[in-house]
C-alpha cells in the first residue's frame, strides 16, 4: 500500500512540474493588449482525429507549452461554434443551420490550422494541418524568435538541431 500512494504521490508531482499550455478563449483574445506577440489561434472541430491528436501530442509537450505561453497569446477556437463575437472591431456571426462554419473561420481550409495573428488583429500567417511537436517547436521558435526574417524556412528546418537550438533553449531556461 505505501508503494501505490508513493507511485501516485511521484505522479502527481511529475505532472504538476510539466508545463501546460494556457488557452485562452477568442473573446478573451479580442480584449488583450498583447504587445509584439502573435495571436497564436488554433482552429479546431470537435470531430477532427487530427485536432485531436494535436492536442494529445503536440499541445501537451512541455516545450512548445513554454514556447506558447511565453512568446504568443494562445487562443483555442472551434471553427463551428455558434458565438457571435467582435475581433477587431468587425463582428463575426457564429455557425447556424446549414452553415456550419464560423465566419471567423471562413479563410480556413481544413482543421487543425494554426493561425497567427498580428497585434493589430490581421492574418500574419496559416500554418494548416497536423505536426507532431518536434515539427511544431521549430515552427514555433521560427516565428517567436523572429528568424522568419533571417532564413527562408526549408533552410531553417536544415539548421535549427546544430545552430539554433541550442539559444531556444538557453531562452526559455532564464
Amino acid at each position: 500500500m505505501k508503494k501505490i500512494i508513493l507511485i501516485i504521490t511521484a505522479m502527481l508531482a511529475y505532472g504538476a512540474t510539466q508545463a501546460q499550455t494556457q488557452w485562452h478563449t477568442i473573446e478573451e483574445a479580442a480584449n488583450a493588449k498583447i504587445g509584439a506577440k502573435f495571436y497564436l489561434v488554433d482552429f479546431y472541430t470537435d470531430w477532427c482525429g487530427y485536432c485531436k491528436k494535436m492536442d494529445r501530442e503536440t499541445f501537451s509537450n512541455t516545450t512548445v507549452a513554454k514556447l506558447l505561453n511565453r512568446y504568443f497569446y494562445p487562443v483555442k477556437f472551434n471553427a463551428e461554434s455558434s458565438k457571435n463575437f467582435i475581433w477587431f472591431g468587425q463582428n463575426y456571426k457564429g455557425a447556424s443551420g446549414r452553415n456550419r462554419v464560423h465566419e471567423f473561420a471562413r479563410g480556413v481550409k481544413g482543421y487543425p490550422t494554426t493561425v497567427l495573428y498580428r497585434a493589430d488583429g490581421s492574418v500574419f500567417q496559416a500554418i494548416p494541418g497536423y505536426s507532431p511537436a518536434s515539427d511544431y517547436i521549430i515552427i514555433l521558435w521560427y516565428f517567436a524568435s523572429g528568424d522568419y526574417q533571417k532564413y527562408p524556412f526549408d533552410r531553417y528546418q536544415q539548421i535549427f538541431d546544430k545552430e539554433i537550438r541550442p539559444s531556444m533553449e538557453k531562452a526559455l531556461k532564464d
